[in-house]
């Protein structure tokens, strides 16, 4: 595991920043997100906020949730927000997106608490089926869409704790 905290989470942003895009590309190629436009914009934000929330999620399973991991979650969404700053077309100012990031992290919080240990079962169905609303509001999201980015989200999570594991 990289040691230093904020360089795990640098490291771990670069992962991000990379990877991210691709799925979402994936899940656009898919054929059940709206076309190029607002929707679509949204549908990227949305997504922007549910990868960044699976990055959380491999860090804390990498590394539990200590201090050290705090300091890297924090160098992780700084490094984030560096990038999005750079971002030549953002049509949104930066404190919006954070604010959307805040609410994310909140809903997708309890979502995973919630149930318990049985709850662990369904949590990417339930965590694909909330950022599925969000992606595709105020429209109903396809029936297959939660199903699909839930199972990106898992495999983006699980990529970032290996990521984080056998850096260094």
């Amino acid at each position: 595991m990289i040691h230093d905290p904020e360089r795990r989470g640098r490291e771990l942003a670069a992962f991000y920043l990379a990877v991210a895009p691709r799925l979402f590309h994936d899940v656009v190629e898919s054929g059940m997100l709206p076309p190029a436009g607002p929707s679509h914009a949204q549908a990227q934000t949305e997504w922007e906020c549910f990868g960044l929330y699976a990055c959380v999620r491999g860090l804390v399973a990498a590394g539990g949730f200590n201090v050290e991991t705090g300091r890297a979650i924090e160098a992780l969404h700084e490094a984030v927000i560096d990038a999005w700053n750079r971002e030549a077309e953002a049509d949104e100012p930066i404190e919006s997106r954070r604010a959307r990031v805040s609410e994310r992290y909140h809903e997708y919080g309890e979502i995973g608490q919630a149930g318990g240990a049985s709850g662990a079962a369904t949590v990417a169905q339930r965590l694909g089926e909330a950022a599925a609303r969000h992606m595709t509001a105020p429209a109903p999201p396809p029936d297959d869409l939660a199903d699909m980015i839930g199972a990106l989200h898992e495999a983006l999570a699980e990529g970032a704790a290996e990521a984080t594991r056998r850096q260094e």
